[in-house]
């Protein structure tokens, strides 16, 4: 099982985040957006990659990706039921 703590490291370092630690992403913070992370288009694009080469994890149904991208919680929670199914 894939901790939270693990997804949020790959995003920074996937991502050069470099001035934000683990700790200062909260589980439920977006990714996406001016109320949270900030990230952009791009950075979709580069955690899409980051899936599939750290975590042997594919977005099929881009329709879900919006509510899979939507927070680290999301994101792991994705990830670990796709590694279980």
């Amino acid at each position: 099982m894939i901790k939270i703590e693990d997804v949020k490291a790959k995003i920074i370092e996937g991502l050069n985040l470099e001035d934000i630690t683990t700790d200062e992403i909260e589980d439920d913070m977006a990714l996406f957006g001016d109320d949270g992370l900030g990230l952009d288009s791009v950075d979709a694009i580069e955690l899409t990659l980051i899936l599939e080469k750290e975590f042997s994890v594919k977005i099929t149904n881009m329709a879900e990706a919006e509510n899979i991208f939507a927070s680290s919680a999301s994101l792991t929670e994705y990830i670990n039921n796709e590694k279980n199914s």
